[in-house]
């Protein structure tokens, strides 16, 4: 299995839009929040190291191997 490696912030932005449905909905000074209807994460846009990234994967309801598939 491949391992969470640390990702910029935009670049998950990114594959969180266009691979699982979520929207960008307002940014307030370095941080973006992004929701799919039902749940509202905000991510920030500095580097983003692997317990963060568990952490809104987690959130996102997206199991890791499932975001590793995507990027």
């Amino acid at each position: 299995m491949k391992k969470l490696v640390p990702v910029q912030g935009r670049k998950l932005i990114k594959i969180l839009c266009n691979k699982f449905g979520f929207q960008a909905i307002r940014q307030k000074g370095s941080h973006v929040t992004i929701t799919n209807g039902t749940i509202y994460v905000t991510v920030p846009l500095k580097e983003i190291r692997i317990g963060l990234l568990g952490v809104i994967l987690r959130d996102c309801g997206i199991s890791r191997e499932e975001f590793l598939k995507e990027i």
